[in-house]
């Protein structure tokens, strides 16, 4: 019989559907990826090609060669340049499209991806990422920073060079204000943070983990969205991405190459979105929302029911789909 689950943290009901559940090892990627060179002269993000990319904000460099580069998106969701302006008339409102839009270049080289770079170079990224994060929170404009990747066609990438993107805008999304408001009230009830509950709670079933280190936790959660969603927790409360520590980068750095190397390998390299879900700098000390990673492989399409409901079908088992994951060999 199909089983409803409901995830708490973003309040979100989940039809497990069991009846037509599918073994993980159903869900591989069997489309052909062309091998791509190192180096594709077309590419805007690849190296000779900078003149090809607007304003070059940051660099970092080794040897005189640069390793990883941030520029402003050629096509903005917002506007660099301008002044936050608020109006309102009845029911038309209006806050004007401005704050920030980059692009996070993560390697020289056209072909590769997060699961097969070198570690020491994913825990570069996530420092950048770190980086960029806190200076777009200075700008007087910003409310909020998501800060994503997309990996594929299927998961809304448009240049297959590897890269991520940084989006500041001048409001405070609806979803994330939802979660915020659930986990005050949570902590309101219980005392108690909702994602460290929902962190221990994990480990203590011990069903759905994938990883599990020091600093983080890495599992499907009882009520994951799609098959493999995965979450990415640190196990110190925190509420702001801005507060991770190096050694929690790093260790964050070997959960996330090994989750998608094992997609990689085990799911034969599916698209995905990859998301950093946090709060501002300035909440850092706040006790009721924990800032976290979410990474969805694109497995199943949305349609009618979903869209018409907010409800998504599972056609997969959590505790399975973890166990798959563990049970991957990385090349």
């Amino acid at each position: 019989m199909p089983e409803l689950r409901h995830n708490l943290i973003t309040r979100e009901w989940v039809i497990i559907a069991t009846d037509r559940a599918k073994r993980p090892s159903d869900f591989s990627n069997h489309q052909d990826r062309m091998a791509a060179p190192s180096h594709v002269s077309s590419c805007p993000f690849c190296p000779g090609n900078e003149s090809k990319t607007p304003e070059e904000l940051h660099r970092i460099s080794i040897d005189g060669m640069w390793k990883m580069r941030v520029v402003a998106n050629k096509y903005p969701a917002v506007d660099r340049d301008g002044a936050k302006t608020r109006s309102i008339d009845g029911t038309e409102r209006f806050v004007s499209g401005v704050g920030l839009h980059d692009i996070i270049i993560e390697s020289p080289l056209h072909n590769t991806t997060l699961a097969l770079m070198e570690p020491e170079d994913i825990v570069t990224a996530l420092g950048l990422y770190k980086e960029r994060f806190i200076e777009a929170y200075k700008d007087s404009r910003v409310e909020h920073v998501i800060i994503f990747k997309n990996h594929g066609l299927g998961a809304g990438t448009s240049i297959d060079h590897p890269h991520a993107q940084l989006v500041a805008i001048p409001i405070v999304p609806v979803q994330h204000r939802d979660r915020v408001n659930t986990a005050m009230q949570y902590f309101d009830d219980t005392g108690v943070c909702l994602m460290c509950d929902t962190l221990n709670r994990e480990i203590k079933d011990a069903k759905r983990i994938v990883t599990e280190t020091e600093h983080f936790l890495t599992f499907i959660p009882y009520a994951a969205l799609s098959p493999f969603h995965s979450w990415i927790f640190p196990k110190r409360h925190s509420a702001s991405f801005s507060d991770i520590t190096d050694d929690e980068i790093e260790d964050l750095g070997f959960h996330l190459k090994n989750l998608l190397s094992r997609f990689y390998y085990g799911l034969e390299d599916p698209d995905f979105n990859l998301v950093i879900r946090s709060s501002r700098p300035k909440d850092i000390g706040n006790e009721f929302t924990h800032w976290y990673m979410s990474v969805m492989p694109k497995m199943t399409q949305t349609a009618g029911f979903e869209l018409g409901s907010g409800m998504y079908i599972n056609q997969s088992l959590p505790e399975e789909n973890a166990e798959f994951l563990k049970g991957v060999r990385i090349g």
